[in-house]
């Protein structure tokens, strides 16, 4: 699978080599820029890496006309890809340190956890983002994918600072009660800091990060609670979709492009 517009390619990585830039980027990402924890071998080889790594497809974006002269420093974006039949013969789920996914295991279709998404900090908006959602699109139907989830971050660890994102998610995007993951045990915390007439929509939607923000646009849902993540120095929703309830626009824009038609979309 690989899809192209202008200077930009979406593929799926195809050698370690690929994956490890993955990693790269992931590194660049979530420990430098966002002060991550990482083990020393991490840090050695500047790479962000997990044990659900091996068994997850990797979702890569490159700039093709990249200044950088090494290979692991091309990728600009990546999305890691976890279908439901893998974990369920193996790893499991990343997502199920933090939430209890029941009621996702119970789903009768096709699911896919996206985890690890990032892109580098110069191509948040634009072309490389759009590419990289319709490349994701096209992976999804490829597979008959059925429900999409996964952990999504608010940078930073103080819940009272992001007391109105948290609480808008709160009052007006829970996920529907039979596919509604909660956060685990003792480490469940209410999004409910702000009483109703006190959210307002636009503020919230400011202080949303802009990954979250795409999801609630494509009628995506969150789970009940957040998880303060401190190795990650994030606060964690689970982000719940089904496909099938994706709107039409945006499903028109994301799925079945051909690289022709992503010319034209992109510029």
């Amino acid at each position: 699978m690989e899809v192209s517009a202008g200077r930009f390619t979406a593929r799926l990585a195809e050698t370690q080599e690929d994956v490890s830039a993955a990693q790269r980027l992931r590194y660049r990402v979530f420990v430098e820029e966002m002060g991550a924890s990482a083990s020393q071998a991490e840090h050695d080889d500047r790479r962000e890496m997990d044990r659900f790594d091996d068994h997850c497809d990797h979702l890569i974006l490159f700039d093709t006309e990249s200044a950088e002269t090494d290979p692991l420093d091309r990728v600009i974006g990546v999305y890691r890809l976890l279908r439901g039949s893998v974990a369920k013969a193996g790893p499991g789920y990343y997502s199920a340190s933090e939430f209890d996914l029941e009621k996702i295991l119970a789903y009768p279709h096709e699911t896919l956890e996206l985890g690890r998404s990032c892109v580098h900090a110069d191509y948040r908006s634009g072309a490389a983002m759009q590419l990289l959602w319709m490349a994701l699109a096209q992976y999804i139907y490829m597979h008959k994918l059925r429900l999409l989830f996964g952990c999504a971050s608010f940078h930073g660890s103080d819940m009272q600072a992001l007391a109105m994102p948290l609480s808008y998610l709160y009052h007006n995007r829970l996920a529907p009660e039979h596919l509604r993951p909660r956060v685990v045990g003792d480490f469940y915390n209410d999004m409910n800091l702000l009483p109703e007439d006190q959210v307002t929509r636009p503020e919230a939607m400011r202080e949303m990060p802009a990954l979250i923000k795409g999801y609630l646009r494509l009628n995506g849902y969150v789970g009940d609670g957040a998880f303060i993540d401190r190795e990650f120095n994030t606060i964690d929703v689970c982000l719940v979709m089904e496909t099938d309830k994706i709107s039409a626009r945006y499903h028109s824009f994301y799925a079945g492009k051909s690289p022709e038609d992503m010319v034209k979309e992109l510029g």
